[in-house]
């Protein structure tokens, strides 16, 4: 038997398909300043194709007909079950929001096509490689086109005192909890009919309107508006935080 069955031309040009495309997306997620980088996913995709190609011509000296039989599925399997222990180190949890997981996701992916190369289906890698790349720059555009969290989005009023310098602090506030602000506006004095509530509905304690700032924000996040609430009423200065679906900036 040849001893360089298995590690010709073709082995070669699968491991190089392999570097490429995985080295691809892993450009990608450089540029994007992921956890992972280019050096990450070459070294998976290429890892994975290595895998593959052992599996099926690494064991042709010791195979005997109808004496030792040799299943390459399990490789594959293997592959996929070891993966998971890369795709877990980047998936970490900042506050209560996960971060990583698109991350983990495509080192799972750049792993598959390294498979599929290694296989022998260059194809199916090359095509795997560009539905990342439709994934990762298209599917953004058409959820921005969608405005799927357009409903999220909130009309928030607040009164607080001025002259302290808290408007700074409550729009930092939001940007620490996750939330963007679409739009401010800002009135120095309330109406004179105006009784400003609490949050179940009771009376707050008179508000002198020299002293008293009224905000209105609208604000959009993917966290219980509740939770902004709770925040900005912990500011000192701040007199009363309710949400309106009625009055909002102009």
């Amino acid at each position: 038997m040849n001893a360089l069955h298995g590690q010709g031309w073709p082995q070669f040009g699968e491991l190089a398909l392999a570097f490429v495309l995985s080295a691809l997306i892993g450009i990608e997620r450089e540029i994007r300043q992921k956890s992972a980088g280019v050096r990450t996913y070459t070294l998976v995709g290429v890892a994975a194709a290595l895998f593959m190609l052992v599996s099926k011509y690494g064991f042709d000296d010791v195979l005997r007909p109808q004496a030792i039989v040799v299943d390459p599925s399990r490789i594959a399997a293997q592959i996929v079950s070891g993966i998971g222990f890369i795709g877990g180190g980047v998936i970490f949890m900042r506050r209560d929001i996960v971060r990583g997981l698109t991350t983990a996701a495509s080192v799972w992916l750049t792993a598959a096509l390294g498979m599929a190369c290694g296989a022998g289906m260059p194809l199916l890698a090359i095509a795997t490689t560009i539905g990342h790349f439709v994934i990762m720059f298209g599917f953004p555009k058409i959820i921005s086109r969608l405005r799927i969290n357009r409903k999220n989005d909130t009309i928030l009023r607040l009164v607080y005192e001025d002259g302290r310098g808290l408007l700074r602090t409550i729009l930092l506030r939001c940007t620490q909890c996750r939330f963007t602000i679409e739009q401010v506006r800002v009135s120095s004095h309330l109406s004179n009919d105006e009784e400003p509530l609490t949050r179940d509905g009771s009376p707050v304690a008179p508000i002198s309107h020299s002293a008293t700032v009224t905000l209105f924000m609208r604000v959009r996040g993917k966290r219980p508006i509740t939770h902004l609430v709770e925040r900005l009423s912990e500011i000192d200065g701040v007199r009363m935080v309710e949400t309106s679906e009625d009055e909002g900036p102009e």
